[in-house]
């Protein structure tokens, strides 16, 4: 290669580490970027959402083998369809799509069971009930943040998948009724519903583990924590 030719090259590689650099984490941008072929800019988009992706498939999957199998997936195809991205909605949103999708795949595949479908009946028609059981007090101190988080994890564990993957966008990543609904492909009612169908069969399951003993404070308000909203 020519001093010219090496010079030129050394250049253009500046300015696309340059160009990388002054995109920042401005979602918009780093799309527009990486559908024009910069690399940096859809590794920075990895680097955004990868921890959220990841707890999305746990949550889903409940095995940590197959959760990191799905995030992979999951950007290596919104890798490959980048060019059908719109921008009609977040980039975000389009790939925790992605990710719920590649995770129902996976489940089917490896269960054998009868397909989860995320337009399966809506529910829409739930009864709330207006007053759910009361464990009573008991001492805090009875269970470490392990134990509480490995009770809460196994609860939610017994979720259908479906339940999981509304409770985890609604109630952990704190998406909004309207994002999860998009993220989703559900209506905002059969999302409500679902949701509260999640809150509901979870205080159930807890019920259950500690009807003899009482529930610490710290997993009712956990669980509680919008159990009544619509």
């Amino acid at each position: 290669m020519s001093l010219e030719l090496a010079g030129k090259a050394g250049t253009e590689n500046r300015g696309v580490i340059a160009a990388g650099r002054a995109l920042g984490d401005n979602e918009a941008s780093l799309v527009a970027a990486a559908k024009k072929g910069n690399a940096q800019a859809f590794e920075k988009l990895v680097e955004q959402y990868e921890g959220r992706i990841f707890r999305l498939a746990q949550n889903i999957m409940q095995n940590r083998e197959d959760a990191e199998d799905v995030s992979q997936e999951a950007f290596v195809q919104a890798f490959q369809h980048l060019d059908k991205f719109q921008g009609d909605s977040r980039f975000s949103t389009w790939l925790t799509r992605i990710a719920i999708n590649q995770a129902l795949m996976k489940l089917r595949k490896k269960r054998r069971v009868k397909e989860f479908s995320l337009d399966e009946p809506t529910d829409e028609d739930l009864p709330v009930p207006v007053e759910l059981m009361d464990w009573g007090p008991t001492p805090e101190q009875r269970y470490s943040q392990r134990e509480m988080r490995k009770i809460l994890s196994d609860a939610i564990a017994e979720l259908r998948p479906m339940f999981r993957a509304v409770f985890q966008l609604r109630d952990i990543e704190d998406f909004s009724t309207e994002e999860t609904a998009e993220a989703l492909g559900l209506s905002i009612p059969a999302v409500k519903a679902r949701a509260v169908r999640a809150r509901l069969q979870l205080r159930e399951a807890l019920d259950r583990h500690f009807r003899r003993g009482g529930m610490p404070r710290s997993a009712e308000a956990e669980v509680k924590r919008g159990a009544m909203v619509q």
